[in-house]
């Protein structure tokens, strides 16, 4: 039996963070039409931030990562096509086609298909014991590993790396940390944050090293032994984690003629410029109220979950543009990390309270205008700045600085 036959009033292709919250918002908004969810993996819809901490270490098995359980699709009607992955799309026909040459038509499309993890291309990056961390497979394998690893090699020093070391120092390895960039973190904090996770990593055991270059991925019989660096050093290590970002899936899109290089590009009801084609999540470039309206990528699970939301609106008569508060978090170790807001192009960084009690905020300004806070252990913090975000509030900094007074007290004295 083949695909052929097969027509949905709502096709949704990515079954992550984003595509199951479309399925879940139209429901929830009363829309009565088919919706149906195809992803390319064999599983049910899960989470995907738990595959670095909580899953990698043990703590939580799969099942307490599904976003909902198997029977919460069925009682909704929203048919499942897992394994599958769409290879072209035929906006005139409105049809898609999947890599087993199935054809599924659609009345709206909505794709949320994030990407997969960057890989590197130096010599090496092929060979058993290289890993990325995007699916429950890629982690599973990682698992199945572990226990004939002593040394483990993470290059990337962005959230995904640093988690995934943390975890595994948890574990016993012994973890080297690669970053090419001179700071870990370096594309989203500012110098403070940055130097703090450094210094509470190598506290940890981490050998973390930055300004740093990979040229080669060392091996023997077609496993991984090590890192070969620029200097011509080699770091050893049976398993190499790569965490250097991901490469938007788009082209299906972009080959049929959607707007977009670096993801596909969406106005603010999400609406790529084909007909009737929507994209949400990691792969959609948007402009953004706060990012000056600059079109960006955002990769986190409040962004897909809120994009979703804006299309459904839009599919059940109530369109309402994109206009959410990015939020972030991270968890290492015992620090919890929330991060409110966008700190691109800052130009004034303010430390509030004392980093050697590791509670402290870092708050970003722009132009005077409060942009973004990163905080650490510090969640009233992190709720209270949310406002001066929204707000683009303008805060002494010298009174910013100040951990005795509630951020709340600040923005109803401004």
């Amino acid at each position: 039996m083949t695909d052929t036959a097969l027509s949905f009033d709502v096709l949704i292709v990515g079954a992550g963070h984003g595509g199951a919250q479309a399925a879940i918002a139209l429901r929830q908004r009363g829309f009565e039409g088919t919706i149906a969810l195809l992803g390319d993996e064999p599983e049910l819809p899960y989470e995907r931030p738990p595959l670095s901490k909580d899953y990698l270490a043990g703590e939580k098995p799969f099942e307490r990562i599904l976003i909902r359980p198997a029977a919460f699709w069925v009682e909704r009607t929203i048919t499942l096509l897992p394994g599958r992955t769409v290879v072209s799309v035929d906006p005139a026909a409105h049809v898609v086609t999947t890599d087993e040459g199935a054809t599924i038509g659609y009345s709206n499309l909505i794709w949320a298909t994030g990407g997969p993890p960057r890989r590197l291309t130096c010599a090496g990056h092929d060979l058993r014991g290289v890993h990325g961390v995007r699916t429950r497979a890629d982690v599973d394998q990682m698992i199945a590993e572990l226990p004939d690893v002593r040394h483990v090699i993470v290059i990337g020093g962005g959230y995904i790396g640093l988690e995934a070391a943390a975890v595994l120092t948890k574990l016993g390895k012994h973890v080297t940390v690669l970053e090419a960039a001179p700071r870990v973190l370096a594309r989203v904090a500012g110098e403070a944050l940055s130097h703090f996770y450094e210094a509470e990593h190598r506290a940890h055991g981490v050998d973390l090293r930055t300004g740093v270059t990979v040229v080669k991925i060392e091996g023997h019989d077609g496993a991984a032994t090590g890192v070969r660096l620029a200097d011509g050093s080699v770091v050893a290590g049976s398993m190499v984690v790569v965490g250097i970002g991901i490469v938007p899936a788009v082209a299906p899109l972009i080959e049929a003629g959607a707007a977009g290089g670096n993801g596909v590009t969406v106005d603010a009801f999400c609406r790529t410029s084909l007909p009737d084609v929507f994209a949400i999540g990691d792969c959609a470039a948007h402009p953004n109220p706060y990012a000056d309206g600059a079109t960006i990528r955002l990769e986190s699970v409040q962004n897909a979950n809120d994009q979703a939301t804006v299309v459904a609106r839009v599919l059940t008569g109530d369109p309402q543009p994109y206009d959410a508060v990015p939020w972030f978090w991270s968890n290492q170790y015992d620090l919890k990390l929330q991060t409110v807001g966008l700190s691109t192009g800052f130009d004034t960084a303010v430390l509030r309270g004392d980093v050697s009690t590791r509670r402290f905020s870092v708050v970003y300004l722009k132009r005077g205008k409060v942009i973004a806070l990163d905080c650490v252990n510090m969640t009233r913090d992190y709720v209270q700045g949310r406002a001066l975000v929204m707000a683009s509030a303008v805060i002494d900094p010298a009174l910013l600085a100040d951990a005795d007074v509630p951020l709340k007290e600040m923005l109803a004295a401004g």
